[in-house]
């Protein structure tokens, strides 16, 4: 299962970080006291998340001294939206334990809440992080100190601090502080730097100096080889674990002999002198693999192969294979607890364009990432093998930032997982897919895009489209050609999520205006529709509400605007009714996998198992102890009436697991449609060029081994909407779960 995802997960996708680098604390404007002429926030301090939100400095309402920072929605905000700044600070530190403290001033906060936000990153990886919002702190209140606290791991790079208000209200923050073990920062002592050569290698900072390769049949299948000797070595040598190298620059060094090697022989003289040079390696053996746990083995039979590789060069790999690794990694680590892989990978932000070294380097990190740490990688449809094969010239003779890009998530795609994409703002897709859209709310449903709320032209007050209209073109191209065309480029576990995905890309255009053609009652109309500024948030209004009564005796619960401290209210309202309707068309705000599962479970049962990855076996992956949900301690705290628990393609990762775990009561059915089939916690990692995304970083199956990724979940009972239920405007889902609650 994926871990509860708050709003700074989703934030930083959205931005990119602008480092603030001191060299004296004192330089740190904790109290917002340092202003800037024209700037909207104190010196140093930076806007976070929606621009729905006013965040600015504040000079009539402080804490202390002259200034304090407010954030303020507006009434155009959505759901699951949010404000706040932020401040960046290296993390020299010594000490294991970083707390936050600030001030906080309330004013009517509804639906949402406020939290400090804390996060802690590696070099490129999300170490820790906590924004209070699980608190669900709202209301009114006048000043008062709040605090956050996290671990802080000797590798962690940069501390971030902010302030954050997830829904409607106003509030003012003033007068930061961190302690490290207790200590007030002045008084912390720095820690110990190790020069690391990894880190301390620039030497290819401003570009890799290949800027173009011209393939032949010969060289493309000598860097293919590169590619995964490259990979094997930085995953396997102890030299590279221990960060004794820039294993991306010394592709750099390499890559010129590949290039002008002259036969396989060469080639692979070449690549045997490269693992000399990296130093001997330990007469230790490691410890056999126990047969017993695996799950997936690491597919690393091709170093076998001497007809390619060669006597030499296939002995020193199996070496490699055979000795004692250490549990860390420069490159890679595993999530405290949860286990899944946390990559250390240079983004290399200044490259939009990166030259032809780099984009190689792009390819190479991908595609060893997914070979040794993608649970999921047996479930795609093509060979992975051969994608390295087929990618090279694609990646090699992109002309563009745009073709790079393009070739990025036509790569990601290829392993069919929803959690895989390019995050977060690009400015070169985003003008690709168009600047701007018009917000109509359509589905697929039976086979056809299907305008599911009504929505009005601003050109001509008769064009006007409805519930029901099925959209036949979009400025005279086909919805099934649009379709064919975008197919290819959307990342998704299976047909399903990439329609839902391409709903959202069908109405975006650089043009003011786009022309529709649609269906209405056997009847083809045509509008031209004006279109606006595109604006990822503006995606309707939702559920505002986490529970009602469908009737007297029916309750239902909205988990995407749910959250934990309202069980002790919840439980006797719903304990008092025939039926609950779980929508789970959703993501749940809060991680109620237990809370609400063992209110639903009334005996122990196991609904799940999971494999992990391995640091000391790269590309294996162990089964590890099923999850159990259920809670027999008090007989009569549990519910006893029906659940029906509504998904369909909206339900992803935490919403499948927490349905999986909902869905082991005696009382429980599913129905709806088949879900987005990506459960497992999320990874994230970076390519050269700035590129953001990541893979399902653990395998998730049920308690008797079946997969869960791709598939999804399976519904008891299929229910779909049809075009005529949508006209009506009925949501049939919703129609079946009453029935069958009311049925006998």
């Amino acid at each position: 299962m994926m871990k509860p995802i708050n709003l700074l997960i989703i934030s930083s996708f959205i931005f990119t970080i602008i480092s603030c680098q001191f060299s004296n604390k004192s330089n740190f404007n904790f109290d917002l006291e340092k202003t800037t002429e024209n700037n909207k926030l104190p010196t140093g301090w930076n806007i976070w998340g929606s621009t729905k939100y006013l965040v600015k400095t504040d000079s009539t309402t402080k804490h202390s001294g002259k200034y304090s920072v407010s954030i303020e929605s507006t009434d155009s905000i959505h759901e699951n939206t949010f404000g706040g700044f932020y401040y960046q600070i290296p993390a020299k530190y010594a000490g294991s334990k970083i707390e936050l403290r600030a001030y906080i001033k309330m004013q009517d906060v509804l639906n949402g809440s406020i939290g400090l936000v804390l996060k802690i990153e590696g070099n490129a990886s999300l170490l820790s992080f906590d924004n209070m919002l699980k608190k669900n702190i709202h209301g009114i209140s006048d000043w008062k100190m709040y605090s956050v606290q996290l671990p802080l791991p000797e590798n962690a790079k940069t501390i971030t601090i902010g302030a954050i208000l997830a829904g409607k209200g106003k509030i003012n923050v003033d007068d930061f502080q961190i302690l490290i073990d207790g200590e007030d920062l002045s008084k912390t002592v720095l820690k110990k730097q190790l020069s690391i050569k990894a880190e301390t290698d620039t030497s290819f900072n401003q570009g890799s100096g290949i800027n173009s390769i011209l393939l032949t049949p010969d060289k493309t299948k000598n860097l293919a080889i590169l590619g995964k000797v490259w990979g094997y070595l930085k995953y396997y040598h102890p030299a590279i674990a221990n960060g004794s190298y820039n294993w991306d620059f010394e592709l750099f060094r390499i890559l010129p002999k590949i290039l002008d090697s002259k036969n396989q022989v060469e080639r692979n003289k070449i690549l045997s002198e490269w693992i000399v040079s990296l130093g001997p390696l330990s007469k230790e053996k490691a410890d056999p693999i126990d047969s017993s746990f695996v799950k997936l083995y690491p597919d690393i039979d091709w170093i076998s192969d001497v007809t390619i590789l060669g006597e030499e060069l296939s002995n020193q790999l199996f070496q490699i294979k055979n000795v004692k690794k250490s549990s860390n990694n420069y490159y890679i680590s595993l999530a405290e607890n949860i286990h899944n892989p946390i990559f250390n990978e240079n983004p290399y932000n200044k490259f939009s364009y990166p030259d032809a070294g780099f984009r190689l380097l792009s390819l190479y990190r991908y595609w060893n990432i997914i070979q040794y740490y993608f649970p999921n990688r047996k479930l795609m449809d093509q060979n992975w093998n051969s994608v390295l094969l087929n990618f090279l010239p694609r990646f090699i003779e992109s002309r563009s930032a745009l073709d790079y890009k393009l070739s990025a998530l036509l790569l990601i795609a290829q392993i069919q997982d929803s959690h895989a994409n390019i995050w977060g703002y690009d400015s070169v897709l985003e003008n690709f897919k168009g600047k701007y859209h018009v917000p109509i709310e359509i589905k697929f449903i039976e086979n056809q895009a299907v305008v599911i709320k009504d929505y009005p032209s601003t050109l001509n007050t008769k064009s006007i489209l409805l519930k029901g209209d099925i959209i036949k073109t979009i400025n005279g191209k086909s919805i099934a050609n649009i379709i064919k065309e975008k197919l290819p480029y959307i990342p998704a576990s299976n047909y399903p999520t990439q329609l839902r995905n391409i709903e959202i890309e069908l109405f975006r255009t650089n043009d003011s205006t786009l022309e529709i053609s649609l269906d209405r009652n056997s009847k083809i109309e045509k509008y031209l529709i004006q279109t606006m500024r595109y604006n990822s948030n503006n995606k309707g209004n939702k559920t505002d509400t986490c529970f009602k009564y469908l009737s007297p005796d029916i309750t239902y619960l909205y988990p995407s605007t749910f959250k934990n401290s309202y069980m002790p209210s919840l439980k006797p309202l719903i304990s008092k009714s025939k039926g609950l309707v779980i929508d789970m068309r959703c993501y749940p705000s809060d991680f109620m996998v237990f809370t609400m599962g063992n209110y639903l479970n009334s005996k122990p049962k196991y609904f799940a198992r999971f494999s992990e990855p391995s640091i000391q076996y790269p590309g294996l992956f162990t089964n590890k102890k099923q999850v159990m949900i259920g809670n027999s301690s008090s007989p009569t705290d549990h519910y006893n009436g029906k659940v029906v628990i509504l998904v369909n393609e909206t339900t992803q990762s935490q919403a499948e697991y927490t349905t999986m775990a909902f869905r082991a009561s005696k009382n429980a059915i599913v129905i709806g449609s088949t879900t987005a089939g990506a459960d497992g916690n999320f990874s994230q990692f970076s390519l050269p060029g700035g590129i953001t995304t990541g893979i399902s970083g653990l395998g998730v199956y049920y308690p008797d081994g079946r997969e869960t990724q791709r598939v999804g979940i399976i519904p008891d009972k299929i229910v779909k909407p049809t075009i005529k239920g949508i006209k009506e405007g009925r949501d049939e889902l919703l129609e079946e779960a009453i029935k069958m609650i009311t049925q006998k």
